[in-house]
């Protein structure tokens, strides 16, 4: 008793096509779309300033004018989170829409999440679980639109219906959570951002499917004929991606991340087994969106000779300028894009970036303009920018908070307007830290060779609020014992000097030949704040695998060909 669930969306934004891809490559019986991130519950919320009827995801609406009619003829039910902060006025659309095309499509939605606004924020909402959707599903909806939910909940609450589990089945609960995070990003699971895309062609990844039984297990796939793979390493990468440690909670379940095991099946077949679950804990998670004040940004460009002292004289001349009424936070940073004896002038060209925010927009507007265009015939030689600055712009700020679940409705609006209030869990578990596991026999002394990291390791990291993860896999079993030794706290400090004074915590996850690294504040106030060159962390693990270390010679003999770049030959062993 198989169930089918594919994805067609990771974010806003994403490949408008691949509701009809997915709904005309295979065979489905869900399709999900996960729509909303921190910053979209910011974009929304201020859409709904303007206009108290937006608040959702417009971009679903129109992927529907064909994707309803295709859904009723296959007799695929679709669950997304598109609703944002209004999935009443979405479901009501879509409603409108299937009367349109005159289709006998069943509407229903999940609300409860949208919580009372406090301390200035434009939205504030509670992260609900999947039992709302396999409520909605259960009374006959074709079409369950949701608001805030955990991304693994438009899985979860799908396999709930199917199998009619119940509250305590928390070993296939959690089963349904990995199977949910790791098709929550799309194409991510499917060679999408991987590590090791050289020798594969992931020019036009497929979007994944989900193959769940009943016991929590499930094979991870995609339909047959799209681009991209599905490999035991693409699923790997997933479960890393913002998460921390063994314990990933939420509304459902609490599972287990160091149970996790995968089998590569087949070609672009991933079976995920064993995987444990624990009750939920008793909090939800919620989601506070507010605008944090006013920023503006200029990049100057510097080019050939002497650009370090081109960049001080420049500092010093807009510090002289906003001295009578500076920004509360002034930050430079310098980007050595150049190159010496360049054939090209953008590449002999370096980028000083001057990020300014305040609360007052008169400060990083016309005060911070006049400093840069006033400077255009008084500074450094080629002076420039690569645009006109402008009169600053509203940034956002995305806050954690944690309310009882009982606080909480969670109300399930079935398609005949009936509603339906889900009881809370009936137990929960409060969270606390999984020991460390053993280590591996450390790997055995012998030559080594320097070389990036990225030579022998996969990573994969990204942003909660203002903190970031970096999640960091290798593939064999000796691999395992030299990483596991060798990536420390302190190495990765060292690797990554930007982290040297945060809080940075590592996890072991040896079923997956991984470690996990969490490193609190280094987003600032998160990704809409806009606070760090890369905001939302992306590619935080790609610097770091491009960081030399000592790799032992024994490991590289046996390293796989497509690591082992053909443009880098004084690497090769």
């Amino acid at each position: 008793m198989t169930l089918r669930i594919g994805n067609a969306s990771g974010f806003y934004g994403d490949r408008f096509d691949a509701v009809r891809e997915m709904l005309t490559g295979g065979e489905l019986d869900v399709l999900t779309g996960d729509y909303l991130a921190e910053l979209t519950m910011l974009i929304l919320g201020r859409d709904q300033l303007k206009d108290p009827s937006a608040g959702y995801a417009r971009t679903f609406l129109r992927q529907m004018e064909e994707g309803l009619g295709l859904a009723h003829e296959r007799g695929v039910r679709i669950v997304t989170n598109a609703g944002g902060l209004n999935p009443a006025g979405l479901a009501d659309a879509l409603r409108a829409l299937a009367a349109k095309l005159s289709l006998p499509t069943r509407i229903a939605h999940v609300e409860g999440d949208r919580l009372p606004a406090r301390d200035g924020a434009l939205a504030v909402n509670a992260y609900l679980g999947g039992a709302g959707i396999a409520a909605c599903l259960a009374a006959g909806a074709d079409v369950v639109v949701t608001g805030r939910v955990t991304d693994a909940a438009l899985v979860t609450g799908p396999a709930q219906w199917h199998f009619g589990w119940g509250p305590e089945a928390y070993d296939e609960l959690a089963g349904a959570v990995v199977a949910g995070h790791v098709l929550e990003c799309g194409t991510q699971a499917t060679g999408g951002n991987y590590a090791f895309f050289r020798g594969h062609d992931v020019r036009r990844p497929g979007f994944p499917v989900a193959e769940l039984h009943a016991d929590g297990s499930a094979v991870i796939t995609k339909h047959p004929g799209t681009g991209g793979l599905v490999d035991t390493g693409t699923v790997t990468a997933q479960l890393l991606y913002e998460t921390a440690g063994a314990r990933y909670a939420g509304p459902d379940v609490t599972a287990r991340l160091d149970t996790v095991r995968l089998v590569q099946e087949g070609p672009d077949r991933v079976r995920i087994e064993g995987v444990r679950g624990e009750a939920p804990p008793p909090t939800l998670k919620a989601g506070l969106s507010r605008l944090g004040g006013f920023r503006n940004e200029v990049v100057f460009v510097l080019t050939g000779l002497d650009i370090e002292a081109k960049a001080d004289l420049l500092r010093e001349q807009v510090h002289d300028a906003l001295v009578k009424n500076p920004p509360a936070e002034v930050r430079w940073e310098l980007a050595r894009t150049d190159r010496p004896d360049a054939p090209t002038e953008e590449t002999a060209s370096a980028l000083l970036r001057l990020v300014v925010r305040d609360r007052d927009p008169e400060k990083v507007g016309r005060t911070v303009t006049g400093a840069a265009v006033e400077l255009a015939l008084a500074s450094y030689p080629g002076f420039h920018v690569t645009a006109p600055p402008g009169k600053g712009a509203p940034y956002g700020v995305f806050e954690t908070a944690y309310v009882p679940a009982a606080e909480v409705p969670h109300t399930a609006v079935l398609p005949d307007g009936t509603r339906q209030e889900l009881p809370v869990p009936p137990k929960t578990l409060g969270l606390a830290p999984v020991p460390d596991p053993e280590l591996p026999p450390p790997p055995p002394e012998g030559p080594t060779r320097r070389m990036p990291l990225g030579r022998i390791a996969g990573a994969r990291s990204g942003d909660k609020g203002g903190d970031a993860n970096v999640g960091v896999w290798v593939r064999t079993d000796e691999e395992w014992r030299w990483l596991a030794h060798t990536l420390t706290v302190g190495r990765f400090r060292e690797l990554l000097p930007e982290t040297a004074d945060l809080t940075v915590t590592r996890h072991l996850l040896p079923n997956l030949r991984a470690v996990n690294f969490t490193i609190a504040g280094i987003l600032g106030e998160g990704v809409a704040s806009q606070a760090r060159f890369d905001p939302q962390a992306k590619a935080l693990g790609e610097w770091l695998r491009s960081r030399h270390v000592d790799v032992p010679e024994a490991l590289l003999t046996g390293a796989p060909a497509a690591t082992l770049p053909t443009d880098a030959p004084e690497e090769l062993p």
